[in-house]
């Protein structure tokens, strides 16, 4: 099991960073201590992005390890329960959370760039409202 050490997910996550320069996404920053440490975060929307390794946080695309299948299985519910706990964290302290999980980065990355440019705008759009009361 020793061999099975998470190396994080870095080269997703600089997939996502490769992706969001190239459409002008702008003003993340990396590395937060916020609850659940977000890979990404853009302070002033208020908004953190999780990038879920699919293996790490028990994707279906992937399958379970077949020795010390009982391990492996709460592992994988763990670390979901982690994230319930992260993002709760978050959302009570007015942020939102999105979390994108490997696969969809893979193979939809367009859908993903939508989906945060979305909320970024939307985020922005309350910025702006609440910024004129």
């Amino acid at each position: 099991m020793r061999s099975n050490r998470s190396s994080g997910n870095r080269t997703t996550e600089l997939r996502l960073v490769h992706l969001m320069r190239a459409v002008r996404i702008s003003g993340w920053r990396r590395g937060s201590l916020l609850p659940g440490r977000p890979d990404f975060i853009f302070c002033h929307a208020r908004v953190a992005v999780f990038v879920d390794g699919c293996f790490w946080h028990g994707c279906a695309c992937r399958r379970v390890p077949k020795t010390n299948r009982a391990y492996w299985v709460q592992k994988f519910l763990d670390n979901r329960a982690r994230d319930r706990r992260s993002d709760a964290a978050l959302k009570k302290q007015r942020w939102t959370v999105i979390r994108v999980r490997e696969h969809s980065l893979r193979r939809h990355p367009e859908l993903v760039l939508a989906r945060i440019s979305a909320v970024l705008s939307k985020a922005g759009a309350r910025e702006a409202q609440t910024a004129g009361k």
